[in-house]
């Protein structure tokens, strides 16, 4: 059966899983909008060299991780999401890319991109929020309990 989103793509959800009610067991799959999304999650978390076969894939913002949140950094940030998208993203326009830090949680990014489906016209948005976990699981060096013990 071919639904009237098919020409969006198909392709495994990710992080990858399992249908462990289909006999057989099945690849979990996303197509459509969603599929479109994920891709846009895995374009913005993919640091280029990651993936052997395609070398220039991904949006180079790791190394951005720890530099203060200024104007000129927001302006690199947006430059790096609009190429990554212009080159690898091709069933989309972007129409705007915002990055915008939360008052209420500073030292994140949220990154918006507006976007138009290119065959249908369709606009919609994604948001990803730019940040590593915080380092709650860090061992406290000031109690010796919480590092990690060696025998020998």
């Amino acid at each position: 059966m071919v639904s009237e989103n098919d020409f969006l793509g198909r392709g495994w959800s990710f992080p990858p899983a399992f249908n462990p009610q289909s006999s057989p067991k099945s690849v979990a799959m996303t197509a459509g909008l969603a599929d479109i999304e994920r891709s846009l999650h895995i374009l913005l978390t993919t640091q280029p060299g990651e993936r052997l076969m395609v070398p220039d894939f991904g949006c180079d913002l790791q190394d951005m991780l720890f530099e203060p949140i200024s104007t000129a950094l927001q302006a690199r940030v947006k430059d790096r999401v609009e190429t990554a998208i212009l080159y690898f993203e091709p069933r989309i326009d972007p129409l705007d890319v915002t990055i915008e830090e939360p008052p209420e949680q500073p030292g994140l990014l949220l990154i918006t991109v507006n976007y138009r489906v290119r065959s249908t016209n369709t606009r919609y948005n994604f948001v990803y929020p730019f940040y590593k976990n915080e380092g709650t699981e860090i061992p406290n060096s000031a109690d010796p309990s919480s590092l990690p013990s060696f025998s020998r």
